[in-house]
């Protein structure tokens, strides 16, 4: 964080708000009183602005926090030069058109994730005496190999980024901008490489990722479940909770430690499909095992086969970054968080 922000309540830009972690995000930022790392408030947050390109939903309960929720496409021009208007002390960019989405529709994916990216920072740019905190989401994708098993593992958070789909090379030119950008001193960048989110409430996305979610997530409310891969399918995963705290941490975080390497990759469990199920089966049984049913489906296998399964974040876990601590905690978390604390 900026020096000079600690204590002074602030405003705070999410972009990609309506979405699943811009959701939990906000929900956060107003249970806490504002960004709070290490047990104390850091920074009280005064206004939280909330934008995409389907209207955000207001909490109900956002107490004395001011909240503006704008319907904006940063791609389009002007948008993004009126949301820093207020220069918010900290930007949490998230909005994006995910993996399978990017896949299948090419132009649109380079407008949200490229074009829409650069329209932020340079919004920021073109604004003097002012350089705010901006934490970018970005993705496992960058990294991939055709075939997968010629990748490391674990993949080295600087391994030479090598994507296998647009959304991936969309991802790390956000990634390479970042570090620019703070190079040049226009922005206090801190990238965070998210793993694959599970499990993630609600309607399926386009993600291709989005069935290592759905094989948990319907079982457990009593639904059946597609599965398009085979169980040995290895990734890299981490809770909507986790994430949330990752995206708080790169808020706060001081961006000396982390040099020209702006960008780091998160801390996360590594499993396979199997091992999933297996986590189901012990918190749920074998009634909602039995609920899976196998369908491959060969371009979301090749998609998530070029993945990397497993990162090194040592060196996030070194600047205070923490992740689950078991797949089972991660099935629980679902269930506690969303499900009321039954399994349906």
């Amino acid at each position: 964080m900026s020096a000079g922000t600690a204590g002074a309540a602030a405003t705070v830009l999410v972009t990609g708000a309506a979405g699943l972690i811009g959701r939990k995000l906000t929900a956060r930022l107003l249970a806490d009183g504002g960004l709070v790392d290490a047990g104390s408030a850091e920074l009280p947050v005064r206004r939280l602005v909330l934008a995409d390109v389907v209207a955000p939903e207001v909490p109900a309960d956002a107490g004395s926090v001011e909240i503006a929720s704008v319907t904006a496409d940063l791609a389009e021009p002007g948008v993004a030069e009126r949301l820093v208007a207020e220069r918010p002390a900290v930007v949490f960019h998230l909005a994006a058109v995910v993996s399978g989405g990017a896949e299948a529709d090419f132009e649109l994916g380079y407008r949200v994730n490229l074009d829409g990216t650069r329209a932020l920072l340079e919004a920021i740019r073109a604004v003097p005496d002012w350089t705010p905190r901006v934490v970018f989401s970005s993705s496992i994708a960058v990294f991939g190999a055709a075939p997968p098993d010629r990748l490391p593992n674990p993949v080295p958070d600087d391994l030479a980024h090598t994507p296998m789909t647009s959304y991936g090379v969309q991802k790390s030119i956000g990634e390479l901008l970042l570090a620019d950008y703070t190079r040049r001193g226009f922005l206090d960048g801190v990238g965070i490489r998210l793993p694959t989110i599970c499990i993630r409430p609600g309607a399926p996305n386009a993600a291709a990722s989005g069935f290592f979610s759905s094989i948990l997530r319907e079982p457990l409310s009593g639904r059946e479940a597609v599965l398009p891969t085979s169980t040995d399918v290895r990734h890299w995963f981490a809770s909507p909770r986790s994430a949330v705290g990752f995206l708080l941490h790169a808020a706060t975080l001081d961006g000396a430690r982390l040099g020209a390497t702006r960008t780091l990759s998160m801390p996360g469990l590594s499993a396979t499909v199997g091992e999933e199920i297996e986590a189901l089966r012990r918190v749920a049984g074998d009634d909602a095992v039995a609920l899976i049913r196998h369908q491959p489906d060969p371009e979301i296998a090749r998609i998530v086969e070029s993945w990397a399964p497993a990162l090194d974040a040592s060196r996030a876990e070194a600047l205070g970054f923490v992740a689950d601590a078991s797949f089972d905690d991660i099935v629980r978390v679902h269930v506690e968080d969303e499900l009321g604390g039954r399994i349906g």
